[in-house]
């Protein structure tokens, strides 16, 4: 990788910042002082500081964020807040995105990468990754609902859904309850449930593979994965 790159990537400016950096003779390689921006270095094994202070490299960013409502999935939006616009500085340099989508008004776990690979390993359709959300609902819900659900749903679109699990939590007048799905369908929760002649009036991401929403995070709160979690998702 250049120096210059590797220093923008990790937020020491432009790559005009940088090249005043080096000409001030502020940048080093192993130790000793660089006049080339371009130079090659590899960023696992060689020491880069700036001002004496090493340069932590880091090719991957994972975040568990608590998406709140209001926020679109998105890394950029003309009109509406992105949850990258959650993110300081700091992690907005690594160039992250959301993987997956939940809905603007839809609230809970959302894994925030730069991990291309990884983030089209838990969105690909073939892998049948399940994604659990607790749902408010206007109507009461039956066990036939929770059969058509197991059966798959026919959407408004002709499109039948694959089986999912839904798990009645309180059923009322307005209903509680948590329902599994392995696809990402276009507000695929919301359809499924208006497929039944209920409504959705609060929807909660709480677990995508075996990653489940930190109960600690707050709406518009995010942490980064532990190596566990990490390890976990990629396997």
């Amino acid at each position: 990788m250049r120096l210059d790159k590797l220093l923008a990537n990790m937020g020491h400016g432009s790559r005009k910042d940088v090249k005043a950096l080096v000409k001030k003779k502020k940048v080093a390689v192993n130790g000793e002082i660089t006049k080339d921006t371009g130079f090659q270095l590899d960023p696992e094994k060689d020491m880069v500081t700036v001002n004496g202070e090493m340069v932590q490299y880091r090719k991957y960013i994972y975040l568990m964020m608590n998406k709140p409502p209001g926020y679109v999935s998105a890394t950029v939006d003309d009109r509406e807040k992105t949850v990258i616009d959650l993110l300081p500085n700091d992690y907005q340099i690594f160039s992250p995105f959301p993987v997956g989508r939940l809905d603007k008004d839809t609230e809970g776990l959302l894994l925030v990468t730069n991990d291309g690979e990884l983030a089209h390993q838990l969105t690909s359709p073939k892998k049948n990754i399940e994604k659990t959300y607790y749902a408010e609902i206007n109507g009461r819900i039956t066990d036939v609902d929770k059969e058509k659900f197991a059966d798959g749903i026919v959407l408004d679109d002709g499109y039948k859904t694959k089986p999912a699990v839904l798990t009645i939590l309180q059923a009322g007048v307005i209903s509680e309850a948590e329902i599994t799905v392995t696809e990402g369908k276009y507000h695929q929760v919301k359809r499924m449930v208006e497929a039944t002649g209920k409504r959705v009036r609060f929807l909660k991401r709480l677990r995508m593979g075996n990653l489940r929403l930190d109960p600690d995070l707050k709406p518009g709160a995010f942490r980064e994965l532990t190596s566990v979690e990490v390890d976990m998702l990629q396997k």
